[in-house]
């Protein structure tokens, strides 16, 4: 393989499969088809968000067409490598410009004053999930990803994290679905609950940005909390909380590549770190720094954002459409019953902490 095609993800993808760039296309096209509408409604329902109306709307197409993503067209065209090329590379670079929504000068002042938190209901969740995991004999990768997920930042980290673990998308689909579940009940039920607790804005942020795991539920729940008090302190501070979790995905990365190695190591293969190394998560960090050094105004860090949000979106598209459902409920509610439990864990954890004293 060339550096040039090293380097050129289309050229990278015909080399794997063997095929021309315009047979991978069409199901790029779809993807972004499917995406399209799954934005334009995810802004209608910012409590159900984009990339599960574009996970289930891609479920259900390849449940009415099961051959749809395997089907050979004329002149042998498919919709298979343009999925696998969505779901996979696609999915890389949306990461990195997510990294133009961090400034770490705002993470530093806000992240600072939750670092305790956000250490010990991380540890916590990590902990619950291997444990949980294990106990309800689910796969590892699945696993993983529900503790990821329902740790850090909902369907962004897991999409950082599925390629460096190796996922597949069956795997990404039970992970992302559960998820999905508790952000709508966090978003539905914690302004309501710390308006009963008398939370302060800064503390019901803090809660909200540490216990509700996709940061467009931790913005639906602030700006419901911002209506029924009058002060928009609470969605600022849960906004700047959920970014600073999201900041620790390159860590988290950096330690599953390595754990990832070592596997493939001990079962007698010549698997090697640099070949799991989950460079984007770099180019993420650089992503970063650029936003806040380099002075970008904040319109362009603002479009380039939301370009990796929507490239997401085609993600977890592609990814529904070359999940089948029978496998997506093989494991029925085991998976939710484990995401209940590392919710839970989180979302009280955070609450006995804030109980020894106010914030802000």
């Amino acid at each position: 393989m060339t550096t040039w095609t090293k380097l050129n993800p289309i050229k990278r993808l015909e080399h794997n499969y063997n095929v021309p760039w315009y047979q991978i296309i069409w199901g790029i096209l779809l993807c972004l088809a499917l995406a399209a509408g799954a934005w334009q409604l995810g802004k209608l329902f910012p409590v159900v968000g984009g990339p599960i109306v574009a996970i289930v709307a891609g479920i259900l197409i390849s449940a009415i067409f099961p051959r749809l993503t395997t089907r050979r067209f004329s002149r042998g065209i498919s919709l298979e490598y343009g999925l696998k090329f969505t779901s996979k590379e696609l999915l890389r670079y949306a990461v990195v410009l997510l990294g133009f929504s961090l400034n770490f000068y705002s993470l530093i002042q806000v992240g600072g004053q939750t670092l305790m938190i956000m250490l010990v209901t991380m540890s916590l969740a990590f902990l619950t999930a291997a444990v949980g995991g294990r106990l309800l004999k689910l796969p590892g990768k699945t696993t993983t990803l529900i503790g990821v997920g329902t740790a850090v930042c909902g369907a962004s980290a897991i999409a950082a994290a599925a390629p460096v673990i190796q996922a597949e998308d069956k795997d990404v689909g039970q992970a992302i679905s559960t998820i999905f579940l508790f952000n709508i009940i966090g978003a539905l039920i914690f302004p309501t609950l710390g308006l009963l607790m008398q939370m302060t804005d800064f503390n019901f942020g803090t809660w909200a940005g540490t216990a509700i795991t996709d940061t467009s539920s931790v913005v639906a729940a602030g700006a419901a909390w911002s209506n029924a008090t009058g002060s928009d302190v609470a969605l600022q501070i849960g906004t700047i909380a959920k970014l600073t979790r999201a900041l620790t995905i390159v860590p988290i990365c950096l330690v599953l590549a390595v754990i990832q190695a070592r596997q493939h190591r001990q079962q007698g293969g010549s698997f090697h770190l640099a070949q799991v190394f989950p460079w984007f998560v770099l180019a993420f960090v650089l992503a970063a720094t650029v936003n806040t050094f380099a002075g970008l105004p904040t319109w362009l860090s603002a479009d380039l954002t939301e370009a990796g949000k929507f490239v997401i979106i085609m993600a977890m598209a592609a990814i529904g459409l070359n999940t089948n459902i029978q496998q997506l409920f093989a494991h029925g509610i085991r998976p939710i019953l484990l995401g209940a439990a590392c919710w839970l864990v989180l979302t009280l954890a955070t609450l006995l902490i804030l109980s020894f004293g106010p914030l802000g």
